[in-house]
């Protein structure tokens, strides 16, 4: 304790530099989000935990007051706080003798807020780079949250779970009943904003005390909270109201455990009738004197509903560790091809669109060349060598997105592209190919790939189309000896409404060990197949952009 903490929040996250054309604010200026809030707290030792480190408790509150402070400022009115995606892996938040900053934090919680009584926001505008490409990834955030209780289901549905329960220790099983905690909290006017409405952060607290109780009763240590899954706000309460908070073990596996967290709310202690107004899932570990997690009992769930939580909860870790594998590792750590399954699915379309709007919102392309007002760009960076294709087009940007996101016409245009497949339609904006390519660069055999392609239309104006691509693994269609099997990491296209009927168009690819010979030897001038092919495409665009007009009309 004794340590000063720093928390930022904004709408977008601001960055040095302006966007072209915003004015005549030059670099050295700086530029500030109007709705960003930096909060500067004081670590006390009423904040910290048995341990002496910040406790996640209070560390949600000051989370949840620097959001909400945030929306308050775009919204010109008060806001309640709707949701919190907290995707954050908790660890360490600091110790007497050591530093806390912002950049500590293992991962951004994210949160939703509402506007009071319904008030209809106006847009964010976002200035830089920066903004534009976190404004777009946000939108994906979005998506992703909607799906994600029929995620659940369609996992519970289709894959079977092992709980293998017969097969277990009895001698180190725990009932979950065992595990229950159950705390009433009175609301009273520190805890409310001025609207007289409980603080989001407040509740939040004390759902992660109940939590950590349930879970040392398990396993009869002090738990360390490890991730949040979703605090999800089901409706409001008030200074006056009783909450009624209640936490279970839902599952416990090798060396971590799951407890979910329900909220209740009532106003009279005559009242018979409980709003339910908050619920959140929460991993623990138990950590030993060096940071090890230990291994834990298993928890023997009650028949019916107390076995439909323990099963979820498998259904959940699963998740957790597809968007782990997936989503939250750097670049260099993941493979260029993951397994594609109906459960990983969110996560994986997510990573492929997020991956190519963090790829083009890079600083540092630099201009390598032009050749008939056909552009190329080139970027290195974390050891990848990456290369953007630009042109402007005659072709409206819906009829530009219609062509170039439907793979099975490439061949059309783009000699590389052989065949395609369609071997998926996953839904309206996923599809899965298998696509084969001649043979190049002295190689005796053709290569083959098998490609997610995600296409997103824009979510505001300014917004580009995006098609984003990369490699999927199907046992459908495994390497075979006719074909060497390549991979894309990330590519695709960015496409920009740049006027009536005219589009940028913007190709992107992040050069993988199989075509980096190739890459490079275009890059350095040695090859102009990247502007015959480009070349190809704009004619392409021309030549098929009247035979789309029904199609035109769902976009």
């Amino acid at each position: 304790f004794g340590l000063a903490s720093m928390f930022s929040s904004r709408t977008s996250r601001k960055s040095a530099t302006c966007a072209e054309g915003d004015g005549a604010m030059t670099d050295g200026e700086g530029y500030r989000n109007p709705t960003e809030v930096q909060m500067s707290q004081l670590v006390l030792p009423c904040h910290t935990n048995q341990r002496g480190e910040l406790g996640v408790g209070q560390l949600l509150k000051w989370i949840d007051t620097t959001a909400c402070l945030s929306a308050e400022r775009h919204a010109g009115c008060p806001c309640v706080t709707e949701g919190t995606w907290v995707i954050m892996e908790a660890g360490r938040w600091g110790k007497e003798g050591g530093s806390l900053g912002t950049e500590q934090w293992s991962r951004p919680a994210v949160c939703q807020l509402q506007a009071w009584d319904g008030v209809k926001l106006k847009q964010i505008t976002p200035r830089t780079e920066e903004e534009k490409m976190e404004h777009s990834v946000a939108a994906e955030r979005r998506r992703m949250r909607l799906v994600y209780a029929d995620t659940i289901k369609d996992l519970l549905a289709n894959c079977a779970i092992q709980d293998d329960l017969e097969s277990r220790d009895c001698s180190r099983m725990v009932p979950a009943e065992k595990t229950r905690v159950e705390s009433v909290e009175l609301v009273l006017p520190p805890h409310a904003n001025h609207q007289g409405n409980t603080f989001g952060g407040q509740i939040m607290a004390w759902m992660e005390n109940v939590a950590t109780i349930a879970a040392s009763r398990l396993c009869r240590a002090h738990p360390t909270l490890k991730a949040i899954e979703m605090f999800h706000f089901r409706g409001p309460s008030q200074v006056g109201d009783r909450l009624v908070l209640k936490a279970i073990v839902n599952n416990a596996f090798k060396h971590s455990m799951e407890v979910g967290v329900c909220v209740e709310a009532y106003r009279q202690e005559a009242e018979t009738h409980r709003r339910h107004i908050n619920s959140a899932f929460m991993t623990f570990v138990v950590l030993d004197e060096d940071d090890q997690p230990q291994l834990l009992p298993w928890i023997r769930p009650q028949p019916g509903d107390g076995e439909r939580r323990y099963r979820e909860a498998s259904a959940r870790k699963k998740i957790r560790l597809d968007r782990k594998y997936i989503v939250s590792c750097k670049q260099t750590e993941v493979p260029l091809s993951v397994p594609w399954d109906p459960s990983n699915q969110v996560y994986l379309s997510y990573n492929n669109v997020s991956s190519l709007k963090m790829l083009v919102a890079k600083e540092n392309w630099v201009l390598s060349s032009e050749i008939s007002q056909v552009r190329l760009y080139t970027l290195e960076d974390d050891k990848f060598l990456s290369f953007h294709m630009e042109m402007v087009v005659h072709v409206d940007a819906a009829q530009a997105f219609l062509l170039l996101s439907d793979l099975r016409r490439r061949p059309e245009w783009d000699k590389h592209y052989r065949s395609v497949e369609l071997v998926q339609q996953v839904d309206e904006d996923d599809a899965i190919y298998h696509v084969t390519s001649p043979v190049l660069g002295g190689h005796t055999k053709p290569q083959d790939f098998v490609i997610l392609a995600s296409r997103r239309k824009p979510c505001d104006n300014g917004d580009p189309y995006v098609i984003a691509l990369r490699s999927v693994t199907l046992p459908t269609h495994r390497e075979t000896p006719e074909y060497r099997r390549g991979e894309t990491l990330c590519s695709g296209f960015c496409l920009w409404r740049e006027g009536d009927q005219l589009t940028k168009v913007s190709y992107y690819n992040q050069a993988t060990p199989g075509v980096l010979n190739y890459v490079t030897t275009n890059v350095a001038g040695l090859s102009s197949e990247f502007y015959t092919t480009f070349k190809a495409c704009e004619q392409f665009l021309l030549d098929n952009r009247n035979d789309l007009a029904p199609s035109l009309q769902t976009l």
